[in-house]
């Protein structure tokens, strides 16, 4: 089993995270919401290299309007499609 991410390395995390477009920030802070308690070390890495991305590209991709192929092949990767169908993830109806 993979080592979870710890308080300081979420904390980390969340502010290499902090956008300029608040529709990014808006879906990252419910990325936030529904998975800091199980995030993952290689996950968060797979998230950080995403947030190397400008934030129309980052945007494009988290509403699916560009893939990640298109944006930068060097991302399409196993573990930043994961991270992206989390950030992906509709809201949950009640």
């Amino acid at each position: 089993m993979e080592e979870l991410l710890d308080q300081r390395g979420l904390s980390k995390l969340r502010w290499r995270c902090r956008r300029g477009l608040l529709e990014n920030d808006l879906l990252i802070e419910r990325f936030f919401n529904r998975f800091e308690s199980t995030l993952t070390r290689s996950q968060a890495q797979a998230l950080g290299d995403l947030m190397d991305l400008g934030d129309r590209d980052l945007l494009d991709l988290q509403l699916a309007r560009k893939s990640l192929g298109q944006i930068d092949a060097a991302l399409d990767r196993t573990d930043t499609r994961e991270i992206l169908a989390m950030l992906r993830q509709p809201l949950e109806r009640l």
